[in-house]
């Protein structure tokens, strides 16, 4: 019995030794634990983006999407919006044509701009080095494809 008074008392200083600012009164076997730090970034897989024509105005993406139809590769409805069944369609065209675009998942990450680059090079385009980054030349070369059908 005495020990549980004491530990009340305890805590009730503790309580009022926060509410003044400090811990004059707390022990530390009695103070509380601290809250288990959460990462910054869940581990849950990040949703792909809804639309990512990777600079291609709605005409020049209706060209691609014409393109991966025409090839048998299914992009789906050629609205000009390069959506995850655009990229998918792209990834096992890119995958089949021995570029390595790996999953197809939709996704337009490093490996399928990698593959992309790859094809853009090979068919003339200067996409500069594939190196999976979708910057300006990149981007320019994919647009140049695209001013008209396949």
């Amino acid at each position: 019995m005495r020990s549980s008074l004491a530990r009340a008392l305890v805590a009730a200083s503790a309580i009022v030794g926060i509410a003044a600012g400090g811990l004059a009164g707390a022990s530390a076997s009695v103070a509380a634990s601290q809250p288990v730090a959460k990462p910054a970034v869940s581990s849950q897989r990040v949703a792909p983006l809804a639309v990512n024509n990777l600079g291609l105005n709605t005409a020049r993406a209706k060209n691609w999407q014409s393109c991966l139809n025409a090839w048998g590769f299914n992009a789906g409805t050629e609205d000009g919006q390069l959506g995850t069944n655009s990229w998918k369609a792209a990834q096992r065209m890119l995958n089949a044509w021995g570029y390595s675009a790996g999953t197809e998942d939709g996704i337009v990450g490093t490996n399928t701009i990698r593959a992309l680059q790859k094809f853009l090079n090979a068919v003339g385009e200067n996409a500069g080095t594939a190196d999976g980054i979708a910057g300006p030349q990149t981007r320019a070369a994919f647009w140049n494809y695209n001013a008209t059908g396949c």
